[in-house]
């Protein structure tokens, strides 16, 4: 059963307050580097219920006036076609994107940085894009025994070869499409030219996890653990923080393992450093804003569970290290977490070994589930999703929805014209079946208006799922687990 567990309003408040309070700290100018997704953040929604995935960027809208944004691009990652794992689209794409969410909320982009530039042919090439469409693009390059060596690091040779990067608000938010494209850096060389310009300029953090004021092991910033599994982070006690404050706050190893570096840089451009540890860095309020921390931690865990079967399935598909699904092993022990605590899974398998063929089933938030199994017309998904559209508008199950003489014509089309192996229809398939079907018929038309009631549903195949019905999956808001097991044992699943 889902449980409001965390006050969005209040966040937002909290959080737009406490960011201005720093900017005012350091004279009125402030270089906020944001960590994560500044929107569409699912797994803050799914840890922190209740938590909006656009949250920071309506946080970002109550002070958009004193705001402007920043996009940091990492030069080598635009020549070797670097992709966003979930979206699937590569990063120049994801930038392009990002300018265009964020103009269209009424957010002001004031430029991109190329971060790590060399000449790559690739990033010139995105420059010349942007600029022919009037984004202004900065080029910072790479800096020898970055980050150890900080006297060369802030000196004209070092954060002085790179570009200013002409700003007008006083707060700059730096982000990124991805992990490793250089925002700390982009900040921190902005800092050195703001001081040798006379300007008073401050640096700030703002990433969601961990969450600093919840304990080491709460559920929640576990579950951080296990979603950045693949990029080795472990929540720490922030040493720095305890040593000067005596207060016991959580923050993640690099970090806290950058911390002296960052105090030495901030002592080489300020004379001195304002922050006495990582923690005092961040302006973080969301654990100020959870309401039930029963109904967190219980989602947290159901997180790492979701993570666990991720992690599994990528292993077997070839696309992740073994100490993901390893590290991933000892946060479920940890919380004594089985893969069967995730409420579909066990329903899944009992109609996949009844059926001797693949099986879904759909969780909705009220607790109610549904299963769907592998027919002559229809794929696992495929019939979940009917079904569960039946149970949520009340339809009789032995209506068929969808005409046979629908379904017929585009598994020919599949097969004959697209050359496909199997006649059976994709999600997306079926759903464009069911609303040809819905022009003429009132109960078609029926289920196919309570798709928005499958928001927020939870999900579980016996087999790895396609990417075409896994994507529609998510883009009807499911979270979507599957048993690493191929459907068949061909070696090539395209």
């Amino acid at each position: 059963m889902y449980k409001t567990g965390f006050d969005n309003d209040k966040y937002i408040e909290l959080q737009s307050k406490r960011i201005l309070e720093r900017v005012d700290s350091f004279g009125g100018k402030l270089y906020l580097e944001f960590g994560g997704k500044l929107f569409d953040d699912y797994h803050a929604s799914r840890v922190l219920p209740g938590f909006q995935p656009d949250s920071k960027l309506r946080m970002l809208l109550k002070i958009k006036e004193k705001a402007e944004i920043v996009i940091a691009i990492c030069a080598a990652d635009i020549e070797k076609n670097k992709r966003r794992g979930d979206l699937g689209i590569t990063y120049d794409l994801e930038v392009m994107r990002l300018i265009d969410t964020f103009r269209g909320m009424g957010l002001y982009v004031g430029s991109v940085c190329l971060t790590r530039f060399t000449g790559q042919r690739a990033a010139e090439m995105f420059k010349t894009k942007l600029e022919s469409m009037g984004v202004k693009v900065y080029r910072h390059y790479p800096i020898d025994n970055y980050p150890s060596d900080v006297p060369y690091i802030v000196s004209d040779d070092g954060f002085g070869k790179n570009d200013y990067i002409e700003t007008t608000r006083p707060v700059v938010v730096v982000t990124a499409p991805g992990p490793g494209s250089g925002k700390m850096a982009t900040c921190l060389s902005q800092l050195y030219h703001e001081n040798k310009r006379g300007v008073l300029a401050g640096y700030a953090k703002f990433e969601t996890f961990p969450i600093w004021n919840l304990p080491l092991k709460h559920p929640v910033n576990l579950a951080y653990e296990a979603a950045t599994a693949d990029l080795s982070d472990v929540n720490m006690i922030d040493p720095f923080h305890l040593e000067a404050y005596g207060e016991t706050t959580v923050n993640y190893n690099r970090d806290i393992e950058i911390f002296p570096v960052l105090s030495a840089m901030f002592e080489k451009i300020y004379g001195e450093s304002r922050y006495k540890s990582p923690t005092d860095m961040g302006v973080n309020m969301a654990g100020h804003a959870i309401i039930d921390d029963d109904a967190c931690c219980k989602a947290s865990e159901q997180e790492i569970i979701r993570r666990w079967f991720t992690a599994r399935c990528g292993l077997k598909q070839g696309v992740t290290e073994a100490s993901e699904v390893q590290k991933i092993d000892v946060l479920m022990n940890e919380r004594q977490l089985k893969d069967t605590d995730r409420d579909p899974v066990a329903k899944a398998r009992e109609v996949a070994e009844r059926t001797g063929g693949p099986a879904a089933c759909i969780c909705f938030k009220d607790g109610r589930c549904v299963t769907g199994k592998t027919t002559e017309l229809l794929g696992s998904s495929s019939a979940a999703i009917l079904n569960a559209l039946k149970v949520l508008g009340g339809i009789s199950d032995s209506i068929d929805l969808i005409a046979a003489n629908i379904i017929t014509p585009i598994q020919d089309l599949k097969v004959t014209h697209f050359g496909s192996s199997s006649t059976l229809l994709h999600l997306d398939q079926m759903l464009i079946a069911l609303s040809i079907c819905a022009v003429t018929n009132p109960t078609a038309k029926l289920a196919l208006e309570q798709l928005d009631k499958l928001k927020g549903a939870q999900v579980h195949s016996t087999v790895i799922l396609s990417k075409e019905d896994e994507s529609t999956f998510k883009k009807l808001g499911m979270d979507v687990t599957c048993d690493p097991e191929y459907q068949s044992s061909k070696l090539y699943h395209g």
